[in-house]
């Protein structure tokens, strides 16, 4: 809990200077994606046997940038919706509304359904009274 507040101090100011915001989530993506690039690289020269020169690369290079990429995407609360995108979050909370209208909306059908069921098995009973009725009737007149 005590890292939340300042995290959230500094992503309200990041959301007033959207320029800063912008360059700062840039750089995140980028070192992400450099840090990802150069840990595949990394891992292909291992696996084919290849000499590893750590003069020209390190090999903490790759993954420090991961790491520092995500901390920075992390931090401005950028990860997420700079990978799939603010779109397809809000169609995801689109779509999820939608069914629970849709939802509502087939229950109301139900219930009106339902209650005219009810209302022709009380015809059809009140009917089947009355020939019951007439059937006895009829019945007592014939004998």
């Amino acid at each position: 809990m005590g890292m939340k507040k300042p995290l959230t101090k500094f992503h309200i100011f990041l959301s007033h200077h959207t320029f800063l915001y912008a360059l700062i989530v840039g750089i995140g993506i980028v070192l992400f994606w450099r840090g990802v690039w150069h840990s595949v690289d990394l891992i292909h020269v291992y696996i084919s046997h290849q000499t590893i020169d750590l003069g020209t690369q390190p090999w903490w290079d790759g993954p420090l940038s991961f790491v520092v990429g995500c901390g920075i995407l992390y931090m401005s609360r950028a990860f997420v919706s700079s990978f799939i995108g603010n779109e397809l979050i809000l169609t995801g909370l689109r779509t999820e509304k939608k069914l629970a209208q849709q939802t509502e909306t087939n229950l109301k059908v139900e219930v009106t359904a339902i209650n005219d069921i009810k209302e022709e098995i009380n015809t059809i009973a009140h009917k089947l009274e009355d020939l019951e009725f007439q059937v006895r009737d009829h019945h007592r007149k014939s004998e």
